[in-house]
């Protein structure tokens, strides 16, 4: 079921995004030369992004393909953030292609600092 799941979204993504007049106009932070082209990026970020969740965790591998280093690049200057307001670079990616973002339910400031305040007793 993820599979098929999967699979329409690849194939959705590039037509929702081909000439679309009422894309989101996103704060991409500083931008700048990403590791693969954009299009590229839309349509298989969450695929090389779980993969570099198992490099790094079962691995311990960190490299250029990192959340961190995603978020360095694309938080706003304005706020520091991926996910503050709706123009946000990822927030505003998803909920114009209504997928659910549920990266930062764990890798969060507040969830970490929680975390650390919990270790430290």
């Amino acid at each position: 079921m993820r599979l098929l799941a999967s699979l329409l979204l690849c194939l959705c993504v590039p037509l929702a995004w081909a000439g679309n007049a009422n894309m989101p106009k996103l704060d991409i932070g500083k931008g700048g030369q990403c590791v693969k082209d954009t299009q590229w990026m839309r349509q298989n970020h969450m695929h090389m992004l779980k993969h570099q969740r198992d490099e790094t965790v079962h691995k311990g591998v960190r490299d250029d393909n990192s959340l961190k280093n995603c978020i360095e690049c694309h938080a706003s200057v304005k706020d520091d953030s991926v996910i503050a307001r709706e123009d946000s670079f990822c927030v505003g990616c998803h909920r114009y292609e209504a997928v659910k973002l549920d990266c930062f339910e764990c890798h969060s400031g507040l969830r970490k600092s929680a975390w650390l305040q919990r270790k430290a007793k």
